[in-house]
């Protein structure tokens, strides 16, 4: 297994990594809106969180090899099915091939947060 760790997306607030890569499959942790640059959440609305979350997935996804055209599965995490709507508008501009995906509401994000992605993408070995 190779560990994937990129200082263009949030390192881990906790004993977790960025991703792994095995067996041509990437398997990424769930992407938060930190902006990797200052440390910090930036955006305060679903749109903008949302835009920063799908950019801290592409560096990994780039970390890993791959690209957002080879994602296979994304689960997605709302705190706020309301922002359903608003969320999917960024989502779509990213995910162009529609991978399979599961989006649910959850009580509460860490930090507060209003949504976070995981994803699973093949990586060309």
């Amino acid at each position: 297994m190779k560990v994937i760790a990129t200082e263009k997306a949030p390192a881990a607030i906790g004993p977790y990594s960025q991703g792994y890569v095995h067996n041509g499959i990437f398997y990424s942790s769930g992407q938060i809106p930190i902006n990797p640059a200052t440390g910090a959440v930036e955006a305060e609305d679903i749109t903008g969180q949302a835009e920063q979350v799908c950019r801290n997935l592409g560096a990994v996804l780039e970390a890993a090899g791959t690209s957002f055209d080879k994602v296979i599965k994304t689960t997605c995490f709302l705190s706020d099915m309301d922002n359903f709507a608003a969320f999917n508008e960024v989502y779509a501009k990213y995910f162009t091939s529609k991978p399979s995906r599961s989006c649910v509401a959850v009580k509460t994000l860490p930090k507060n947060l209003l949504c976070e992605v995981e994803l699973i993408a093949a990586v060309e070995e």
